[in-house]
């Protein structure tokens, strides 16, 4: 069936409950001539006279009437359908697929996740960690998160998380032993502390900027780690020089048992974003996780 089809067959039962060609094409949101002519065409189509019209009223004829009768049940199933449609649509229900690293894992879902879990015990969440970059549509997930500037262009990204920074410390006992960096180049004569990526194998890069141009430094030293937590053991006892979040390392630059060097090189970066693909209709259970964690919500866990 043709949706004019539909459409005008759901006109006509309007005109026919109401009576009226007036207050159905009030109902219908359109202009009283233009439902007139269309039930003339429908009458044409169908080779058979649906209405009876007098100056002062409309009412279906006899075909009019049986055809009415056979409408109302399947017009009224599916009033019902979009009536449970509108119920999905409100209700947070549902599953929601995430992929995301294991950095980002623990900073931004381990304090607010168990949270959202407890607020919404109808949905699901499931969490890949994946220090690789997944394609959402290929992989079936509906929402990744990585850091913003990681996030494809064509993707609705979100911010969960304040922007970042990486800088370079080192403890005093290691700096009482060698001269401070002034500039990056200068950490080739430092020990440093590397780190390997999981999802490319390759060693991180220290990321530097001045005056808006970037600077990538490889640095060396007596250890390579895939995991932060023994890159930072050894940055920590004096081993060498780490590159690490400024935010993990903050209670030990303000007790002064680690040292930041060359802070003006170091900018700011886009923080953690929850990305998904662009949808006209997001899923509840997705729109409620995101409400839940973006950052201008910050709902108390």
């Amino acid at each position: 069936m043709e949706r004019r089809e539909l459409n005008d067959l759901l006109a006509f039962a309007t005109v026919a409950r109401e009576r009226s060609f007036t207050r159905a094409a009030g109902t219908l949101g359109m202009s009283a001539s233009a439902l007139s002519h269309a039930m003339r065409g429908l009458e044409q189509r169908l080779g058979v006279r649906l209405l009876a019209r007098t100056t002062r009223s409309v009412a279906p004829t006899d075909a009019g009437e049986r055809l009415l009768q056979s409408l109302a049940p399947a017009l009224a199933h599916i009033e019902e359908g979009l009536n449970a449609l509108d119920h999905w649509r409100q209700s947070t229900t549902g599953s929601v697929r995430i992929t995301t690293f294991a950095y980002a894992a623990q900073m931004v879902l381990e304090p607010r996740l168990p949270g959202f879990l407890r607020a919404h015990p109808d949905v699901t969440v499931e969490v890949s960690i994946d220090n690789g970059l997944t394609d959402l549509v290929a992989e079936g997930f509906d929402a990744g998160i990585r850091f913003g500037e990681h996030v494809d262009k064509d993707m609705i990204a979100v911010r969960v998380g304040p922007d970042l920074r990486t800088i370079v410390v080192g403890t005093p006992e290691y700096f009482s032993r060698h001269r401070p960096p002034q500039t990056p180049a200068e950490l080739e004569r430092h020990a440093c502390i590397g780190y390997r990526l999981k999802s490319t194998g390759g060693l991180l890069p220290w990321e530097f900027e001045q005056d808006g141009r970037p600077l990538n430094v490889r640095t060396r030293g007596p250890l390579i780690a895939d995991e932060m937590p023994l890159a930072l053991a050894a940055i920590r006892a004096g081993v060498g020089l780490g590159y690490v979040m400024e935010h993990e390392v903050a209670e030990d630059l303000a007790a002064g048992t680690l040292v930041q060097v060359l802070d003006a090189w170091c900018p700011r970066f886009p923080g953690y974003h929850l990305y998904h693909p662009s949808r006209r209709q997001t899923p509840p259970a997705l729109r409620a996780l995101i409400d839940w964690l973006k950052v201008d919500a910050q709902p108390s866990d």
